[in-house]
């Protein structure tokens, strides 16, 4: 099951179906996937985030293998900005996106902050990790501002291309050690 979490200024409401729509208006845009894994299409189809909804996050989410949650402004809730998921893969945690009117304003790493307590709080995971590329300079802050770090070096394949990546991992006594030290 997956709660309604909040942040001081976001609602971080669990993904629905009906949040497909106002998806499909605010991911396809370069800027926002190009650092995505390969796996999501490019040019991104009309019926792209529909189909993803339905056939593989909403289904793991009932699996109890993900959790998904689309990102809204405490001061406009109607307003999808964008989504923050968690994951049980082995080394793939944590994924998200914003949309471009709303990145650069500290949203997603308020949106990290609160699904990572959720992770090793609530669901008890001993340590999170992400995979990120190198030249994706807005993850990597985001990544360095909430105590993680680098344990691995690799190339992966994004919608951009190949890629050279790190692995970024933190552990939860770690993340508590942070959290606690304010």
């Amino acid at each position: 099951m997956t709660p309604q979490l909040e942040t001081r200024r976001l609602i971080l409401r669990p993904l629905q179906l009906a949040d497909a729509e106002m998806t499909q208006r605010l991911f396809p845009h370069w800027e926002v996937v190009k650092f995505l894994a390969n796996l999501v299409p490019w040019p991104y189809p009309e019926d792209a985030a529909l189909t993803y909804y339905r056939e593989m996050a909403l289904p793991a989410i009932e699996r109890g293998d993900e959790w998904h949650w689309s990102i809204r402004l405490k001061e406009d809730p109607d307003q999808l900005i964008g989504c923050i998921a968690l994951l049980r893969a082995e080394n793939n945690n944590r994924g998200f996106w914003l949309g471009l009117p709303w990145q650069g304003r500290g949203f997603m790493t308020e949106a990290a902050e609160r699904v990572t307590d959720f992770w090793f709080n609530d669901l008890g995971f001993p340590v999170l990790r992400v995979p990120k590329a190198i030249q994706n300079e807005a993850s990597r802050h985001i990544s360095e501002r909430s105590g993680m770090r680098v344990v691995a070096q690799f190339k992966k394949s994004y919608v951009i291309g190949e890629l050279e990546s790190e692995l970024w991992e933190v552990t939860a006594e770690e993340w508590r050690a942070r959290r606690a030290a304010g």
